[in-house]
């Protein structure tokens, strides 16, 4: 059976003020071990693949609609210059 952490917690800080001290210093040291941080970053880096390949999918298939860039920014634009004037009237 595993234990939650709030039990473990719970049992932590139980512990003599030197021995929670320790615990406590080896827990901040693993987290910023780098060979965690390598991993981390090896994770985000294989979700942002994945989430590439998704998207490449979705164009190469037809399923979503490219828009040019130039359009996008007429959007932004249109939307901010209405939310200016939005703003400015409830003033």
């Amino acid at each position: 059976m595993n234990r939650s952490a709030q039990e473990i917690l719970e049992d932590a800080r139980r512990l003599p003020a030197t021995e929670f001290n320790w615990l406590l210093g080896e827990m901040l040291q693993q987290s910023n071990d780098p060979a965690n941080e390598q991993l981390a970053a090896a994770e985000a880096d294989a979700a942002w693949d994945a989430e590439i390949k998704r998207r490449l999918n979705e164009i190469d298939s037809g399923a979503v609609r490219m828009i040019p860039g130039e359009e996008v920014l007429a959007r932004m634009d249109a939307r901010l210059k209405a939310r200016r004037e939005q703003v400015a009237r409830q003033r």
